[in-house]
């Protein structure tokens, strides 16, 4: 195991300048632990901070956040419970997003679709062990498609390219995490930011404006990441999630304010169409169906 620890999230959230449509939804944040209740993988790459849910509730409260979609990290492997057990506290204003393995069986699958589950996730990321292994990879989707989920991957912005014939076989709809972690330093005519633009005219490709720290080259405010956002939205609006990614892991600078994130958004773009349909009708056309 190669673990380190994460800092915590900012507490103090502000409260935003920009109000959010009723119905706002953050389609990508983690709950963490606690520990003693939700013990982290023993072959984990990182252990954050316990964020369990009723912290979440808070910051989604502070920043006017009415549904989430609560992705599950690497740091909690395959062991969904915390995940599951904050989704049947929510009242049906939770969904999740999984991390299963290969022997995952059909009546598991199910137990997990009736407990709101609706895609898998999986990481590329070099930071958290690299590309998984591909036959389970293919095993696992070719397992949900009956479901009607959809699979999220967290890339590296070089893996965009590297896996883009794998991507463009997929069968099922596949959300790309944090605007495919591509580098603002780049500018939007790099090639990993090129190929996930052309991978947006595959109907099955949504994308996530989130992430915008991880994209930013300058650090807060993060405004460098607004151009390539804006670009994303402008490709597939009808295909475009945004979310906090709160409790922000393995963040190596400045830690983002939730609050100011939802005001950053507000800059992706002018239009409250768009913004409506970012927040409000796209997570509902893909989790609440």
């Amino acid at each position: 195991m190669t673990d380190r620890s994460c800092q915590p999230p900012d507490p103090h959230t502000h409260v935003p300048r920009h109000r959010l449509p009723p119905g706002a939804c953050d389609a990508h944040c983690h709950v963490f632990g606690p520990a003693g209740r939700y013990p982290y993988a023993p072959g984990r790459a990182y252990t954050p901070p316990d964020a369990p849910v009723e912290e979440l509730r808070r910051v989604h409260r502070t920043i006017g956040v009415e549904r989430a979609v609560i992705v599950q990290a690497s740091c909690h492997g395959t062991d969904n419970t915390a995940m599951l057990d904050a989704i049947a506290a929510s009242g049906g204003a939770y969904r999740g997003i999984a991390i299963l393995d290969a022997g995952v069986t059909d009546d598991e699958l199910a137990r997990l679709h009736a407990g709101g589950i609706r895609g898998v996730r999986f990481n590329f990321v070099r930071h958290l062990g690299g590309a998984p292994d591909l036959d389970v990879f293919d095993a696992v989707l070719g397992r949900i498609e009956r479901l009607g989920w959809h699979v999220v991957l967290h890339l590296d912005a070089e893996d965009i390219l590297e896996h883009a014939a794998r991507i463009g076989r997929l069968r099922v709809p596949f959300v790309i995490d944090h605007m495919g972690r591509v580098k603002a330093k780049g500018g939007l005519g790099q090639a990993p930011f090129r190929q996930l633009l052309r991978l947006m005219q595959n109907p099955l490709a949504w994308v996530k404006v989130c992430g915008a720290e991880r994209v930013s080259s300058a650090g807060r405010p993060f405004t460098d990441a607004v151009p390539f956002a804006a670009a994303l939205i402008e490709a597939a609006p009808e295909r475009v999630l945004w979310g906090t990614d709160w409790p922000h892991p393995n963040i190596s600078g400045d830690m983002p304010n939730d609050g100011d994130l939802v005001d950053l958004f507000a800059l992706f773009t002018a239009d409250a169409g768009l913004r409506r349909q970012v927040l409000v009708e796209n997570p509902t056309r893909l989790y609440w169906r």
